[in-house]
């Protein structure tokens, strides 16, 4: 199963949003201009106590009407809150405000990538200086940039994911017993005293791979408990697992993702990724056709794999397994790692945000809302639901929410500009081309001429870059059919400028 979350973010044609937005615009000055003179006073007296809260997250429900409860009972301010499919979830929160006999939704859940969308529709306003948002002790510049559109906080975070690296603690701890046994055996036989010279004692830590390279490396100079089969797998047919490998060197709208003068995907740097990239297919033969993300999940689960490229909520699913005895290990979370020493990595995050409606008679209640579930109730979301909440002081509770909360602190958020919709998609396709051996020097360059046609309204032309003569991996070569790497660490050549 691909990770529908964000394939259902990624498709749409950015011209005719645009051309939607604009009639939305019209639509929305007219209603609001006219719509409170219609309505009698009696209807609006009785809807004066209840505010409607959208999302479209099942995973929420429980959590939402408990905490909106407590929120009536602290207020007497009433919210109704829907669960709404998330096909055309923002096309619904618009028909319903446009609709005089529906009940607008005050407030809202929606992803960051759609409030540039919801802004210019006028689903979105600008928050008044007294909300969290702007609170820079509450929320890290991460999350404050996820909900900012054209310098203007137009939304609140409340929860996020991202991506980490996820590793077997128990085996880590099984291979550095084993080495530094062979280490004492071996000192015994020399007619060595172990306890006067125990040599170099190996941790479970230093285990904990800083760079693919070591991973590499790592595969060659340990043995491996006999249940596993791979040293690493990750998701390669999805952009979310696999966007770290070039985070770092594009730029899509810059920090916000909205600013559409800064886009910079064909580079030296990026290519250089993108090569290395290609040249793993040789050491981790991963079947884009067989596997997927719940697949290599659940290998991990069985203790078939080392290291994975997880998301946050496989932190409840895996102590959950834990509880259910479906799970026997200690697991750890890291950052993601680097490609080598010279090529640095960054993830993707999505942040999913809370909205008020500019159509909202309400927005007063729905800010009090806001705060409420934002600086109180966000304790309580992944006790109840497994979501990371978006305040940065939620993550000390949960060490491997820390971890998570330290990569969405350096992730690029996911960009909210309507003409780049595709790009999310055309970059999925580059990864899986190269992938499967096309250049990457060629797809990238494709790539960039195709965003930057698009955002210009004529074409656009790179002038090609010369390809990066660099060996960025160790001397690798892979004993076919015994599953082992032998690696031989060689001296890493920095990329060409």
């Amino acid at each position: 199963m691909r990770h529908d979350r964000i394939k259902k973010r990624m498709f749409g044609v950015a011209a005719a949003l645009v051309a939607v937005v604009l009639v939305l615009l019209a639509v929305f000055w007219y209603r609001t201009s006219t719509r409170s003179a219609d309505r009698p006073m009696t209807e609006l007296a009785n809807r004066k106590e209840t505010i409607h809260l959208w999302y479209t997250d099942d995973a929420l429900t429980d959590y939402l009407s408990s905490k909106t409860l407590d929120f009536y009972n602290n207020t007497d301010i009433r919210v109704d809150v829907k669960l709404v499919s998330g096909v055309e979830y923002l096309e619904a929160v618009n028909a319903a405000s446009l609709d005089e006999e529906a009940d607008t939704p005050d407030i809202y859940i929606l992803s960051n990538d759609s409030l540039e969308k919801a802004y210019l529709a006028g689903l979105a306003t600008k928050l008044p200086e007294s909300a969290p948002v702007y609170d820079d002790q509450l929320f890290h510049q991460a999350a404050r940039n996820a909900v900012l559109y054209d310098g203007k906080y137009v939304a609140c975070p409340l929860y996020f994911e991202t991506s980490a690296l996820l590793y077997n603690k128990t085996y880590l701890q099984q291979i550095a017993d084993e080495a530094n046994r062979a280490g004492t055996d071996e000192a015994q036989e020399s007619g060595e005293n172990p306890d006067e010279s125990p040599g170099q004692t190996v941790t479970a830590d230093q285990l904990i791979p800083a760079s693919v390279v070591d991973i590499l490396t790592f595969a060659d100079q340990y043995s491996t408990p006999e249940n596993v089969e791979y040293f690493l797998r990750w998701d390669v047919s999805d952009i979310f697992y696999n966007y770290f490998f070039i985070g770092n060197y594009i730029s899509v709208g810059g920090a916000a993702g909205d600013d559409k003068t800064l886009i910079d995907i064909y580079n030296t740097e990026s290519v250089s990724s993108l090569k290395v990239y290609q040249e793993l297919n040789q050491f981790f033969s991963i079947d884009t056709k067989e596997t997927n993300y719940d697949s290599i999940l659940q290998e991990f689960q069985e203790g078939k794999t080392i290291y994975t490229i997880a998301t946050s909520d496989c932190i409840k699913k895996l102590d959950e397994a834990a509880k259910n005895g479906e799970f026997g290990y200690e697991y750890g979370v890291a950052k993601l790692p680097d490609i080598n020493q010279e090529l640095t990595t960054k993830g993707m995050s999505v942040t999913n945000a809370l909205v008020i409606n500019g159509y909202s008679e309400y927005k007063e209640s729905a800010g009090r809302l806001m705060e409420y579930l934002v600086r109180e109730a966000s304790a309580d979301l992944y006790p109840m639901t497994g979501k990371l909440s978006s305040v940065a002081q939620r993550a000390e509770d949960n060490e491997h929410a820390a971890v998570f909360m330290e990569n969405y602190q350096e992730s690029v958020p996911m960009p909210k500009m309507l003409e780049t919709g595709n790009f999310w998609v055309e970059l999925e396709i580059c990864f899986a081309k190269v992938w499967g051996g096309e250049d990457a020097n060629t797809q990238l360059r494709h790539l960039s001429e195709q965003i930057k046609t698009q955002l210009a309204g004529e074409p656009v032309t790179e002038e090609p870059l010369e390809d990066p003569q660099v060996e960025l991996l160790p001397a690798v070569e892979y004993e076919e059919g015994t599953g082992e790497l032998d690696v031989t660490p060689e001296t890493q050549q920095t990329p060409q400028s």
